[in-house]
């Protein structure tokens, strides 16, 4: 794989850009694969490089039904942030973290990470006392955040207005070395690195059904044909309950519809990440100067990739009244992702009960920040059977009733 760099980029254009080649193999499946995953979102392919690099098994296949992060790892509002309650939770998170800070060196890949601090808005006295919780505890944990005065935020965001008609801004909980990152760029990063470890991205390549033998997997049928393999993960986001069916368990998840929307692109305003949870509305800037903002996910069951309009209504109107100058501006498009939620709004990074079938589901509305320390982690799993990181998340948690509830700690899953 040729190295990208400033050389490089000079060296193409007096070559007028014709020796650039593919970022990955557009591959065919071979018969037997030591480990396949499916499902070429961020997840599924950070899992695939870790398992390269960090253990030494290329002989992978990642499959894909559709095209390679077009799922919601190209559908969400790319926010990157570790400030979480519970110990597992600040521990998975923060790995991955920390992994975005060098993540465009080590893949060779810009994928324009920016910690340019998030923060979420503490509008009630009942969230002051969270946040101040969550601060006290992410001192704890190692986690770098800090709860800041109703001025110190006017500071940070000065087109905010602190005393909204509804919800006055008491304060927030900041996390100054969260930001954001380009989604599209974190995948095609990971499939470049994996491509180039030898592993096959395979597209346009449904999976119908996993065979079994003994209790154990034992492939793969698919629309290009049957594919063996020793390790099977399943990391497919709204669509895990339907590959569990397959392969012949159940899981406790729900699939909902989450809604995303871009204004008008406008001059520099907000540097920061902004997060309202009582009003559930969260908005940054893009680079290219769109207001990117985020709602509610649907309160019935269902796998649209559009969301329902009512949602974008009380989104916006709840933020126009923190932010009024966005009045003004115009929706310019509009999207939705499909989410699968847990009861604990925590994730499942498991074993199952089929042998060599691995999961990894259930992030729900907040699982783009959790890429790089899922990827790390669940490789970990499939290679080891055990990693620190994923074995709180385990699926046997619910039996047992070890609930990391982050719907309560947080009121919010982002």
């Amino acid at each position: 794989m040729k190295r990208y760099s400033a050389f490089a980029l000079v060296r193409e254009a007096l070559n007028g850009h014709k020796g650039w080649e593919r970022a990955w193999r557009n591959a065919q499946p071979k018969a037997h694969y030591d480990a396949i995953i499916i499902g070429a979102g961020g997840h599924g392919l950070a899992t695939a490089y870790y398992l390269g690099k960090n253990f030494g098994i290329t002989n992978v296949a990642i499959l894909e039904k559709g095209w390679l992060g077009g799922g919601n790892t190209g559908r969400n509002t790319t926010i990157i942030r570790s400030n979480y309650l519970q110990d597992p939770s600040a521990a998975i998170y923060e790995k991955s973290r920390a992994l975005y800070e060098t993540l465009s060196q080590e893949l060779n890949y810009n994928i324009m990470f920016s910690p340019r601090g998030v923060m979420m808005l503490a509008q009630t006295e009942h969230e002051v006392r969270g946040y101040r919780r969550t601060a006290h505890a992410n001192a704890l944990q190692g986690v770098s955040t800090e709860f800041i005065s109703p001025r110190r935020v006017k500071e940070l965001v000065p087109i905010i207005e602190l005393n909204g008609p509804r919800y006055p801004v008491l304060g927030a909980l900041w996390q100054d070395r969260a930001g954001t990152a380009r989604h599209d760029a974190v995948a095609w990063g990971y499939a470049r690195a994996c491509s180039d470890m030898g592993m096959d991205i395979i597209q346009k390549c449904e999976v119908t059904g996993i065979t079994r033998e003994g209790g154990r997997v034992t492939g793969v049928q698919t629309t290009k044909g049957d594919i063996a393999c020793d390790r099977l993960g399943i990391v497919v986001a709204g669509h895990s309950g339907v590959l569990a069916e397959m392969a012949g368990f159940r899981l406790p998840v729900e699939s909902v519809a989450l809604q995303a929307l871009v204004s008008e692109p406008i001059k520099p305003c907000m540097d920061v990440v902004v997060m309202a949870n009582t009003v559930h509305g969260y908005m940054s800037q893009s680079d290219k100067g769109e207001m990117v903002i985020g709602g509610g996910a649907d309160g019935f069951n269902n796998y649209t990739q559009r969301g329902s309009f009512h949602h974008i209504e009380e989104t916006v109107r709840a933020l126009v009244e923190t932010f009024p100058m966005i009045s003004r501006l115009k929706m310019l498009r509009q999207w939705g992702g499909i989410v699968d939620m847990t009861g604990d709004r925590s994730p499942i990074l498991s074993k199952t009960p089929i042998e060599g079938v691995f999961i990894n589901c259930g992030w729900g509305t907040g699982g783009f920040k959790a890429i790089p320390g899922s990827g790390w982690g669940f490789a970990e799993l499939m290679a080891k059977g055990t990693s620190p990181l994923t074995d709180p998340f385990s699926l046997n948690r619910f039996g047992e009733g070890r609930f990391i509830d982050e719907s309560v700690a947080a009121g919010v899953a982002h």
